[in-house]
C-alpha cells in the first residue's frame, strides 16, 4: 500500500519572494498549501515567513471565508485549455494554529481527482505541550496520514533500526569544487574525488562521529555502524529507546487495511549534536514510493493540444536495438568500459534469470552482474517487473556494459532507500545508477531524507557519478492524487529523488519513428512527470535555460521515450509484456550515458552542468509538441521534456567541449 504526503511544512529551504503581503487576508486560516494554484488567473503563489509559519499569500481576488473556503474570484488552471481549472474539494486537513492548538481547515485545489485515501498533512509550529530545552530540532518533521486510525502508543519494546544523516561540511567549497570540474576550460575540469578525499574534505569529523556514536550508546542502543563517509550512522534500539534519545513520539496506525507506524512528533537530538545531526530517518514504516511504470492500456499517445497527428510508422514496442536505431547511436562506442548501476529492493532472482532471456533473444551480450545488498535480504517480488526494465534497457541501450550493480534495499522505504543511495558512492564503483521510482518531494521533505539524500547526490557529483531518476508518471502534477496515466490532474507537484538538483531528471515522451525504424519525431507524454519544485533550489547549470521568473529546482532535465504505446519489450518471469514509463525513460538515458562515458574514457563525470552546456545543440532533439497537463512542449527548454531527448551520435561529437 502506497501512503503519500499533501501539505507542506515550515523551514522550507529557499527564501520566499519580499514582496510584503497583506496579513488581515488570513483571519484565523493559517495556511492552505491546496490553494497554491488555484487562485484568479492560475499564477503560482507566494510562500512566505511569518513568526514560525509559512503562509500562502492568497491573491487579492481570492477571499477565504473562516473555514478556508474561496468566496470570491475564479479559480483557473495553469496550462493550455480548461482540463486543470475543475475544483474538487479535498475535505479538512488538519492544521495547527500558533499555540499549537489544532484547527480544521476546508481547502480547494486544482483537480477533478479527490485525495488518495491516505495523505499527509503536518503541524506547522512546535506543539505546545513540548518542552524542546536542551533539544534541536532535525529536518525529520511529524507526520500526520489523513483518514488514519490511531492505533495508540508503538510498543516500547519494538525493535527499531534508525538511521542518523549526519551534515557535510564545508558545503559551499563543495558547491564550487563540482561546478570546477564540470565547467569545460577550467584548469580542474574532469577531475574527481576518490571518497577518501572527500570525507576527509567535507565529510563530519571523526571527533564528531564519536560525539553521535556516544550519544547512542549512552541512550542504549546496540548495533551502531558508521558509513566510510561518515554521512551515515545507523543503530538498533527499542521504540523506548528511540523516543528519549530524539525527543519525539511513535504511534501506531490503520490505514486502507495496512498498519503503519510513524512520528507524530518531530526528531530532536540534545543541542550538542545540533551542527552534526542532520535528520533521523527509520521513525516510519509508510512507504511513499510508487513505480512510474505503465502499460500500453493505461494511457495513448494523443496530444491534449489538440488535432489529429500523422504517423509515419508507430510500433507497438521497441526492443534495445530499436532504440539504439531510434535515438542513433550510430558508431558511438558501445558501455563496455563503463560499469552502472541500478537501484533495486528485494529478491531479485527471477529478474537476473529475465535478463539473461532478453540478452538471447536480442543477440547481446551476457554482461557481468554484481548485487551488492545494503540491508537484510528480502524475498519481496513485488517490483520485479520494474527491475526487469531498469536492467533490460539500461544495458541493452548501451548495449554492453562493463559491469552492473544491482543495488538491492531491504524495502522501498527512505530510510532503506538511502542507504542503498549512500551505498552507491563509498562504493565508487559504477559512473552512473538509475533509480527509476519516486514519490512527492514532500514527503521526502518531511521525513529528513531529502536532506540526507542530497548530500550523498552531492557527493556522487564530486567523485564524477551521475544518478538519473524517472520523473513520475502523473504528468505536471503531485502523485499524491489519485494517478492516471494520460489524464492527470490534482495539485502540481514533482517527484523525488528526480527533485534534487545533483540528479539527473528523466521526463517522457512518444517515440515516431520511419519505416525503417530512424528517428522521425517527439511528443511530449501526457503523463510525464515536470514542473517547478517547492523545497529544492535552482542548481547554476539551470540558470540561463529555464523559464524566467522559474522560483526552485525545474523538473525534467532531459526526456526519453515513455509512452507505453511506443514501450519496450520487456522479459518478465520469461514472458515478453510491453512497458513504458519515465520507468523507461531513465534507464534508457542511463544506457546512453553508459556509451558517452565510454566513449569519453570514462572522464565526463557528473552529467547534468555537461548536459545543460549543450542547450540548442544538435545533441538534443527539442520537443515541441504535446504537454504534460498544464505544461506544453514549447521550443527550447520546457517543463514537459526538459532539453528535449538524445541524438547519441550527435551529442558524442559535442559533449565536454
Amino acid at each position: 500500500m502506497t501512503y503519500l504526503p499533501f501539505a507542506k511544512s515550515k523551514d522550507v529551504r529557499r527564501e520566499a519572494e519580499s514582496e510584503a503581503p497583506p496579513p488581515t487576508r488570513f483571519s484565523s486560516v493559517n495556511f492552505c498549501i491546496g490553494m497554491a494554484y488555484a487562485s484568479a488567473g492560475g499564477s503560482r503563489k507566494i510562500l512566505y515567513r511569518t513568526e514560525s509559519l509559512y503562509r500562502m499569500w492568497i491573491h487579492p481576488e481570492a477571499v477565504v471565508d473562516a473555514e478556508g473556503r474561496r468566496t470570491t474570484g475564479e479559480s483557473k488552471g495553469i496550462g493550455n485549455g480548461d482540463r486543470s481549472g475543475t475544483k474538487a474539494a479535498i475535505g479538512p486537513i488538519e492544521f495547527l494554529d500558533q499555540g499549537g492548538s489544532r484547527m480544521n481547515v476546508s481547502c480547494r485545489a486544482i483537480g477533478a481527482t479527490l485525495l488518495a485515501a491516505a495523505a499527509v498533512s503536518l503541524p506547522f509550529a512546535p506543539m505546545a505541550f513540548a518542552d524542546t530545552t536542551g533539544w534541536a530540532p532535525t529536518a525529520t518533521q511529524a507526520l500526520s496520514l489523513q483518514n488514519a486510525t490511531d492505533l495508540g502508543p508503538l510498543s516500547p519494546s519494538a525493535p527499531l533500526r534508525i538511521t542518523l544523516g549526519l551534515r557535510l561540511q564545508n558545503q559551499a567549497a563543495l558547491n564550487t569544487y563540482i561546478e570546477a570540474i564540470s565547467t569545460p576550460g577550467n584548469p580542474i575540469y574532469g577531475q574527481s574525488l576518490t571518497p577518501d578525499t572527500f570525507t576527509a574534505v567535507y565529510g563530519p569529523t571523526s571527533d564528531q562521529v564519536q560525539a553521535v556514536t556516544s550519544y547512542l550508546a549512552s541512550a542504549g542502543f546496540n548495533d551502531i555502524q558508521v558509513s566510510p563517509n561518515h554521512l551515515v550512522v545507523s543503530a538498533t534500539g527499542t521504540a523506548a529507546q528511540v523516543e528519549r534519545a530524539f525527543h519525539t513520539t511513535l504511534e501506531q496506525f490503520q490505514v486502507a487495511g495496512q498498519t503503519v507506524y510513524y512520528n507524530t512528533t518531530g526528531a530532536y537530538v540534545p543541542s550538542s549534536l545540533s551542527a552534526t545531526v542532520g535528520a533521523v530517518l527509520g521513525l516510519n514504516n509508510v512507504v511513499a514510493v510508487t513505480f512510474p511504470l505503465a502499460k500500453p492500456s493505461d494511457g495513448g499517445a494523443s496530444s491534449s493540444t489538440g488535432g489529429s497527428i500523422s504517423l509515419p510508422n508507430y510500433p507497438t514496442s521497441y526492443n534495445p536495438q530499436g532504440f539504439q536505431t531510434a535515438y542513433d547511436v550510430g558508431k558511438t562506442a558501445t558501455g563496455q568500459a563503463t560499469s552502472i548501476a541500478i537501484f533495486a529492493e528485494g529478491d531479485l532472482t527471477g529478474v537476473l534469470q529475465d535478463l539473461r532471456t532478453e540478452e538471447q533473444a536480442n543477440g547481446l551480450p551476457q554482461v557481468p552482474v554484481t548485487v551488492v545488498q545494503t540491508g537484510i535480504a528480502s524475498t519481496d517480488t513485488s517490483g520485479a517487473d520494474e527491475w526487469d526494465l531498469d536492467t533490460q534497457y539500461s544495458t541493452g541501450m548501451a548495449e554492453t556494459v562493463k559491469r552492473l550493480y544491482l543495488y538491492d534495499a531491504t524495502s522501498l522505504t527512505d530510510s532503506d532507500i538511502a542507504l542503498e543511495f549512500n551505498r552507491f558512492v563509498t562504493d565508487d564503483v559504477a559512473k552512473a545508477g538509475s533509480a527509476s521510482f519516486g514519490e512527492d518531494e514532500t514527503f521526502a521533505y518531511l521525513d529528513g531524507s531529502m536532506l540526507v539524500d542530497d548530500e550523498v547526490f552531492a557527493e556522487a557529483a564530486a567523485q564524477g557519478q551521475t544518478v538519473f531518476a524517472s520523473s513520475g508518471d502523473t504528468g505536471g502534477f503531485s502523485s499524491v492524487i489519485l494517478p492516471t496515466n494520460g489524464v492527470p490532474a490534482g495539485v502540481p507537484d514533482v517527484e523525488y529523488p528526480a527533485a534534487s538538483p545533483y540528479v539527473v531528471a528523466v521526463g517522457g515522451t512518444t517515440l515516431l519513428t520511419n519505416s525503417d525504424g530512424s528517428y522521425n519525431e517527439e511528443l511530449a507524454w501526457l503523463a510525464g512527470g515536470g514542473g517547478p519544485s517547492y523545497w529544492e533550489t535552482s542548481p547554476y547549470w539551470q540558470s540561463a535555460v529555464v523559464p524566467e521568473g522559474t522560483v526552485g529546482r525545474a523538473l525534467p532535465d532531459i526526456s526519453m521515450d515513455a509512452d507505453p504505446n511506443s514501450g519496450a519489450n520487456v522479459y518478465v518471469n520469461g514472458s515478453v509484456m510491453v512497458v513504458g514509463g519515465t520507468s523507461l525513460a531513465s534507464p534508457l538515458a542511463l544506457g546512453v550515458w553508459a556509451r558517452l562515458e565510454s566513449a569519453h574514457g570514462n572522464h565526463l563525470g557528473f552529467a547534468s552542468p555537461l548536459l545543460y552546456a549543450q542547450y540548442g545543440s544538435a545533441g538534443f532533439h527539442d520537443i515541441v509538441l504535446g504537454d504534460n497537463g498544464p505544461y506544453p512542449a514549447t521550443p527550447g527548454w520546457d517543463f514537459a521534456t526538459g532539453l528535449g531527448t538524445f541524438d547519441v551520435s550527435q551529442m558524442n561529437a559535442v559533449i565536454g567541449k
